[in-house]
């Protein structure tokens, strides 16, 4: 059931980062951000209705360290988002994509080191796969010409998506019941935080941010839709397995993103980026497979 899961969040993610590459074009990296849970919030909260009504279960206990994993998680997630919109800024969209999954090589890292998580030498064969591909995707001309600038921001985005999917895993384990529940509970929480910080700051510094999310209530809501349905997809996926094997697992989305970017963004996607994608996606096997 995590597979399913996986490659639903993957799907949906995919288009989020498509439909977020091409609203960084008008909007401030704030406000593609906010685009990402300004409607998500009453979607959760239907989808949370919907368990319950579907499988009655009591009210969960919401601990102290629950609190302190979904201020940490969400904290994180806006952070590599806006981190991931600069990228796409940067570069074009498969790029920038491709540089935010070293989300899931980061995952395995933290998890063998905090986490207890294990990997065999074929799942440091598969992290270090991933860090060439990494650098391959930073540059435009290959290795003699690679941008460290941009390295060390997809690094720092992956880095934080990779802390915000292991704070959400703990955070859903302190729960009680389904894991279905955990995860919607941590998801609606996560996004309700986030939703209120983020329109908070933008009413205080930049209420034209705001307008611009208005006038593009399309591209607003299909960010806020695919990105709802592909939280719900990776918080059950990691309520159920391990971070470092959802997230390699998840890097099935490399595919999706460069037939998103050539057919549909009309972008030319280079040798070198194709190279690097596909060392991605050889990575994840390669962990997934230790």
């Amino acid at each position: 059931m995590w597979i399913m899961f996986t490659f639903l969040a993957a799907f949906m993610q995919a288009w989020r980062n498509a439909f977020q590459s091409k609203l960084s074009k008008d909007v401030s990296i704030a406000g593609v951000t906010l685009a990402r849970f300004i409607w998500a919030g009453p979607i959760a909260a239907g989808y949370l209705f919907a368990l319950h009504q579907y499988q009655p279960t009591a009210m969960p206990e919401f601990s102290g360290s629950f609190w302190g994993f979904v201020i940490g998680a969400s904290t994180m997630q806006i952070l590599a988002t806006g981190l991931m919109v600069k990228l796409f800024k940067m570069q074009n969209f498969a790029i920038g994509a491709g540089l935010a999954k070293s989300e899931a090589l980061v995952a395995a890292i933290l998890g063998v080191l905090f986490f207890g998580t294990q990997l065999s030498a074929l799942g440091w064969m598969g992290v270090i796969v991933g860090g060439i591909a990494v650098m391959l995707l930073s540059s435009k001309q290959g290795f003699k010409h690679f941008s460290l600038k941009t390295i060390l921001l997809g690094l720092a985005c992956g880095s934080a998506f990779a802390l915000t999917s292991l704070w959400v895993r703990e955070a859903s384990l302190t729960l009680q019941g389904p894991f279905t529940h955990s995860a919607a509970w941590v998801l609606l929480w996560v996004i309700g935080l986030q939703t209120i910080v983020l329109i908070g700051y933008l009413l205080a510094k930049d209420k034209s941010t705001l307008t611009a999310l208005w006038q593009r209530p399309t591209l607003t809501l299909s960010i806020s839709v695919t990105s709802c349905i592909g939280s719900i997809g990776w918080f059950s996926a990691m309520s159920l397995q391990a971070v470092p094997y959802v997230k390699t697992l998840g890097q099935v989305e490399v595919f999706f993103t460069l037939i998103i970017a050539a057919f549909w963004l009309k972008e030319k996607v280079k040798i070198n980026a194709v190279a690097g994608l596909l060392l991605i996606a050889i990575a994840a096997i390669l962990v997934m497979w230790s």
